[in-house]
């Protein structure tokens, strides 16, 4: 008798071999593409932190005469007082906030739309267009730098934000959904802590390397080769994209999916509780404190600390990039643990509370080593990361969890765009020299704030049950006998198949 084994020849069959759909392998293969995907995105996201010294020091720095060399190169006279000089772009102190305040914004618009987007028109297409929208807008970010000197400069380096803010924050969506549809179980944990680890990886190496790279090569090549990291995002979505469609059509799963057609509606939202939102504005009250200091972190450091420590630029943005290389190592360690710990509300409260003593720190305590309040930072925004984002699922209905997740990530960057602007106004407006600790000051009120809603959360979840405070076995208990009634009810009469194949994540990579 004929065998009528599918013969696919890239990807054999399920009897072919091992690099089938249905096997490890591929699923594996698959999710290395898909931890590539934001890679040199995130790498992108906080050039301009490292750089921040360059975008805002002047455009003739010599003018006063006293450089002893500008850009490295010796000028004709040398100066007794000379120092190390640095030819700018001469930002103000507001404009670039405003480059990550424009990407917060835009994000947040974007982001909710994306998914609905996503969900229409699938992994493939979502991956392609939106890893081409980050490489559109940092290729348009580096053409920027060819108006130095001109008007048009900042309108340009504004539009590449945009153009970037609009496919990163979508591209994550993605990564997100890929996962959910290919793993299942403990290896859905796992996946997602590998796609936190790369991300994260991505922002070290930006606080490694930019600054060394820059010093070398100059401004131009330096934005170009961030723009060469996000071409290789696209890359990886056309190597991930390939991968899911016909991974899909070996599982004979491809119909299904083009068929079922996610009924998306927005007047959900009127549906979630009053833990989801209490649980966003904590979310948003954290990360404030987190972003809009890494985005000035390096300067911060150089000035703040310059007397009693003589940091150079590229030590200022090694120390700053230690939040990132700390959330890289502890993100997926910090999952696991609250996998199998669970009490989210209690460790929400904890690691908002134990970020307190971080800004009294960097206000207060200058001649204490700046490597202790930054690592500081990076273990409790590890622990915020992976307590924080879980816990939306367990507070609304499962066919509405893409909706929360994209609503909490507007609702994030709504806060860390204005949180942006403010921390850029106060340092323009402010001139005196306590003016950084002005700016620790405000973020620290910030992290009151989260502290306060963390405290909400909990008396809140008590009060319906305390399913967040749950231990693994009482959750699973739960979720067993049926959705959480005290967090809300909608109908799920307009769901498909496809949402439970689609939404079957409890954390995020954020």
């Amino acid at each position: 008798m004929a065998d009528h084994r599918d013969l696919d020849p890239i990807f054999p069959g399920r009897n072919e071999g091992c690099f089938h759909a249905s096997k490890g392998p591929f699923r594996f293969v698959l999710l290395i593409f898909t931890c590539m995907l934001t890679f040199g995105s995130y790498f992108c996201f906080d050039m301009p932190s490292v750089l921040q010294n360059t975008f805002t020091a002047p455009s003739h720095p010599n003018s006063t005469g006293n450089c002893t060399t500008v850009d490295g190169k010796p000028i004709d006279k040398i100066h007794s007082n000379g120092t190390h000089c640095t030819s700018g772009l001469e930002l103000t102190e507001t404009q670039f906030n405003l480059l990550y305040a424009i990407y917060a914004w835009t994000n947040a618009i974007v982001v909710v739309l994306a998914g609905f987007l996503i969900d229409k028109l699938g992994n493939p297409i979502g991956a392609l267009l939106f890893s081409s929208m980050c490489l559109a807008g940092t290729s348009v970010f580096a053409i920027g730098l060819y108006f130095e000197g001109r008007s048009a400069m900042f309108p340009v380096f504004l539009l590449g934000r945009i153009l970037f803010g609009s496919g990163n924050g979508s591209l994550t969506i993605v990564q997100n959904r890929i996962s959910a549809m290919w793993f299942k179980g403990k290896e859905l944990a796992f996946a997602f802590g590998c796609i936190l680890a790369f991300s994260r990886l991505g922002s070290v190496l930006n606080f490694l390397l930019t600054e060394r790279f820059n010093e070398k090569y100059g401004l131009q090549w330096t934005l170009w080769g961030g723009a060469i990291l996000c071409g290789v995002g696209v890359v990886c979505a056309v190597v991930a994209s390939l991968m899911d469609i016909i991974g899909l059509k070996q599982l004979n799963k491809q119909v299904e999916m083009e068929i079922e057609s996610k009924r998306m509606r927005l007047t959900d939202i009127k549906y979630f509780s009053s833990s989801f939102w209490l649980l966003a504005f904590c979310l948003m009250f954290f990360y404030i404190g987190v972003f809009p200091f890494i985005a000035n972190a390096s300067k911060f450091i150089y000035v703040n600390y310059n007397e009693t420590f003589r940091f150079t630029k590229q030590e200022s943005s090694y120390i700053a990039g230690s939040v990132y290389m700390v959330s890289m190592i502890f993100g997926p360690l910090m999952g696991l643990f609250v996998d199998k710990f669970g009490r989210r509300g209690i460790l929400i409260f904890l690691c908002s509370a134990l970020t307190i003593p971080v800004y009294g720190f960097l206000a207060f305590a200058p001649n204490v080593h700046p490597l202790v309040p930054t690592i500081w930072l990076g273990f409790t925004y590890s622990i915020a990361a992976a307590s924080l984002w879980p816990s939306f699922p367990l507070v609304v209905e499962q066919a509405t969890v893409g909706t929360a997740l994209g609503l909490t990530t507007s609702i994030q960057m709504i806060g860390m765009g204005i949180a942006n602007i403010i921390v850029g106004k106060m340092l323009d407006i402010i001139t005196s020299q306590y003016k950084w600790k002005y700016v620790m000051i405000f973020l620290l009120a910030n992290t009151l704030a989260c502290v306060t809603f963390a405290i909400l959360v909990n008396i809140d979840d008590r009060r319906k049950g305390g399913v967040l405070n749950h231990s693994p076995r009482k959750r699973d208990d739960s979720l067993i006998e049926g959705p959480g009634n005290n967090y809300g009810s909608i109908s799920t009469s307009g769901y498909t198949k496809k949402d439970a194949l689609l939404y079957d994540s409890s954390t995020s990579i954020n």
